[in-house]
């Protein structure tokens, strides 16, 4: 069925698709139609789940950790703010190995405030053990969340499902809503796995793990605290090969895939532009542009930010003339997260361009994408690790004045 919705209804249908039996989430813009729809389905009796108002979203996301601890799979969706109050609850999900499931509306966070996208909300939670995914559109979004239950459900980790702000989660697009049946097929009833290491976890279901460490060793102790981190570390080295299998189950069944890096026109290129997010789809048709004109670049799009798939990178970016990195995301006083990650990732003398762009929901345009990448074709080597794309000279004072920015 095909129907043109906005992003947050997507990722609604979504979550309806994948039957959870408790949701808990706090109004928050630009994702408060998420929990509004999911309350219509359930008084519609259309998704037999628990809807619980919770009074803040710190109480929302402790609410669907008990829930998960109890067995059952839930729900809930964020945004900014809102996923900072989140965070010491999202350490306990993850080592706690519950496959919870959220969606992040990405916002700036503040001050200033601001309500539409920058990716520092989600990305400042990165070493929560969370797997983070990022959507490109409407239909990513609906089918990431479904790929995400089956993949957090296999591993027993967690999962955030990001979808930028305003420009997905309010503007609508053509979304193919599939069958309840084939999702069924895809997706099976939820049964917990394992016993959390800390012994609290109630099942409604028997287990098929037995718990961790049955002496009841105090949970304050050293030794078993640095295990369980062990064992984290070790389930999250499984999180990509676990995608990756859903991801393939998921097309074989529905026709449609989402890779954790996906390529475009790389075969011969020299110069690669990383996108994340929306603004992968408007760089498509700027390497297309620029291909026309000889240039031999080319885009790769990051799905799959946690944990962070560094042999593919490798496999894929390793040696590139240049690479040129585009986010809405900065680590102040260092560079974009993205830049940092890949340049750890290669550990190799490739040239690097880091271009700082559209935070607090600027719109990245086809000519910012072209000026970033000719500037990278034809400056040689990096003059800074930190170039502002699209950033007003007025703003620019004598404090600094090797900023580097292109508008």
């Amino acid at each position: 069925m095909i129907e043109v919705i906005t992003g947050s209804e997507a990722a609604a249908y979504g979550v309806l698709l994948s039957r959870p039996e408790v949701i808990c989430a706090y109004p928050i813009t630009p994702q408060s139609r998420i929990p509004e729809l999911l309350s219509e389905f359930c008084a519609q009796e259309r998704l037999g789940a628990v809807f619980v108002n919770a009074e803040s979203e710190a109480g929302a996301i402790g609410y669907i950790a008990g829930a998960s601890a109890g067995g059952v799979r839930v729900f809930s969706s964020t945004a900014s703010q809102g996923l900072a109050l989140m965070h010491e609850e999202l350490h306990w999900i993850a080592g706690s190995r519950l496959p919870v499931v959220i969606t992040v509306a990405n916002r700036s966070l503040g001050a200033p405030g601001h309500i539409s996208v920058d990716l520092i909300d989600s990305l400042s939670q990165r070493d929560t053990g969370w797997m983070q995914f990022y959507c490109e559109s409407n239909q990513e979004v609906l089918d990431t969340i479904i790929q995400a239950y089956k993949t957090s459900e296999t591993v027993s980790l967690p999962s955030m499902v990001c979808l930028d702000g305003v420009y997905l989660s309010y503007l609508a697009e053509s979304v193919d809503i599939p069958e309840q049946e084939r999702v069924n097929e895809y997706l099976p009833p939820f049964e917990a796995k394992i016993r959390v290491p800390w012994g609290y976890k109630l099942y409604l279901r028997s287990p098929t793990e037995p718990r961790t460490d049955p002496k009841g060793v105090d949970p304050t102790d050293g030794p078993r605290f640095m295990r369980g981190r062990y064992q984290l570390h070790k389930w999250e080295g499984k999180c990509l090969d676990a995608f990756s299998r859903a991801n393939e189950e998921f097309q074989a069944l529905f026709g449609r895939g989402y890779l954790p890096i996906e390529e475009y026109k790389c075969n011969d290129a020299d110069t690669v532009v990383v996108m994340v997010g929306s603004s992968a789809g408007t760089c498509r048709d700027v390497i297309d542009r620029l291909r026309e004109s000889g240039h031999k670049v080319g885009m790769v799009k990051f799905k799959m930010f946690r944990p962070f798939p560094r042999e593919l990178t490798r496999n894929i970016l390793a040696g590139r003339k240049k690479i040129a990195v585009i986010e809405r995301d900065l680590s102040p006083g260092q560079c974009g997260i993205f830049f940092q990650e890949i340049k750890w990732a290669l550990c190799q003398d490739i040239p690097m361009y880091g271009f700082i762009c559209g935070l607090g929901g600027g719109d990245i345009t086809p000519e910012l994408i072209e000026k970033a990448i000719l500037f990278a074709i034809n400056n040689d080597p990096p003059p800074q690790e930190t170039i502002w794309l699209g950033l007003e000279a007025e703003v620019c004072d004598d404090y600094d004045k090797k900023t580097i920015r292109i508008s």
